[in-house]
């Protein structure tokens, strides 16, 4: 392992395989007509997004999604030409940036259509209609504003409508009444939109959760997020584990300081945690500027393959642990991941918080660096700190 790109002793690394892994995986339980979104929006849920992209096209992804117009527009500076999708909102100013970069939005307001000018378009803007069936965010909800959407795509021969789309709400819950309910809703909406456009469109429909567990719903693509990086979208469908998933997300460190303290001796901002004992007390360089909030007090690292607390509250660059004997500076601290025979996974992190596992690489901030791993090797390290 080489440390030439980055002067830390703190790095994730991200599986480059796993995220092959698991989009094969998808491919084999979908139907062969339904192809693959791969979805690396937030900088590929914190994992890296130029370097997701290019490696699930590679393992057969056939388009790409992210959230916003400047996630797509780095994608394509870095080489990247497969199919682009923004599923956010942009401003109707930006569209033509969008049209120059072969990079499809989304429209779901008349308004936005109305503002869109013609004479700023060199290239044909692509378009996918957001339907919203109960997500309740964005998107059209009824039939009168579908027809003033299409009127004003059909006034226009600079726009093509590629798709129409929505995004289900609960897929990922042991109840499917509200699923059910979705489902009837869009197709409600479909009856009509083909009476009313007869030109062929593309679908999608499914996330993470209702792809692995509905393949039979979906249509032309799914959109596949989560569960790209290994992760399961909630309990409930990791219960049931439709398909096998490799976690492609791992977080490490290695003791700077090893020291003993004495009975009654403070750990840390606000003498919060005073050694009962004489203790080994380790500390890791990271803190909550690198995502590892302070709300992780009290959870657990892995250290020789054991289980050490955080005692002591997390500072900004540094946190301590609670160490078993005397270690030597160096010694690696698994945070998420394996180390041994003992593993501390993303979704153990997610319930200490309180939150879901989506949160979790997200959290972790530029300051750390990702070393990309193909086969047990790695392949590139990206230090966003030391780039000019």
């Amino acid at each position: 392992m080489s440390f030439e790109s980055f002067y830390r002793d703190t790095w994730a690394e991200v599986d480059l395989s796993a995220i092959k892994f698991n989009i094969e995986q998808m491919y084999k339980r979908l139907s062969p007509h339904t192809g693959i979104y791969a979805v690396v929006k937030a900088n590929a849920y914190g994992h890296g997004d130029i370097q997701v992209a290019k490696q699930a096209l590679e393992a057969g992804a056939e388009r790409l999604a992210v959230s916003l117009l400047d996630e797509a527009i780095k994608l394509r500076r870095a080489g990247i030409t497969a199919p682009i999708l923004v599923m956010g909102w942009i401003r109707p100013e930006d569209a033509p940036i969008a049209a120059d970069h072969d990079i499809a939005v989304p429209v779901f307001q008349k308004e936005w259509l109305d503002q869109l000018q013609q004479d700023a378009f060199k290239k044909t803007l692509k378009l996918h209609m957001k339907w919203d069936t109960g997500m309740g965010r964005v998107g059209i909800r009824n039939k009168e504003e579908m027809d003033a959407i299409l009127s004003g795509i059909k006034d226009n021969p600079w726009i093509e409508l590629e798709a129409i789309f929505t995004h289900f709400a609960t897929a990922d819950e042991e109840k499917l009444d509200y699923y059910k309910e979705q489902i009837a809703r869009f197709d409600t909406l479909y009856d009509h939109f083909k009476k009313v456009w007869p030109q062929p469109v593309e679908i999608h429909t499914g996330n993470s959760a209702a792809s692995m567990r509905f393949p039979e719903d979906m249509h032309h693509h799914v959109r596949f997020g989560i569960s790209m990086y290994g992760l399961y979208p909630s309990p409930v469908v990791k219960g049931e584990q439709p398909i096998d998933l490799k976690p492609a997300f791992s977080l490490n460190s290695r003791l700077i300081h090893v020291k003993k303290v004495q009975p009654n001796e403070s750990i840390s901002y606000g003498a919060t945690y005073q050694a009962e004992n004489e203790e080994w007390i380790g500390t890791v360089p990271l803190g909550y500027a690198d995502g590892w909030i302070r709300k992780l007090q009290g959870f657990e690292v892995l250290v020789d393959g054991k289980r050490r607390p955080i005692v002591g509250r997390i500072c900004m660059d540094q946190f301590m642990i609670k160490l078993d004997q005397e270690y030597s500076i160096g010694t690696k601290v698994t945070l998420i991941g394996k180390q041994n025979n003992k593993d501390i996974h993303t979704d153990e992190l997610a319930e200490y918080l309180d939150t879901i596992n989506y949160e979790i690489p997200c959290m972790i901030s530029y300051r750390v660096p990702r070393m990309y791993l193909k086969n047990g090797h790695m392949v590139e390290v990206d230090n966003t700190l030391t780039k000019v």
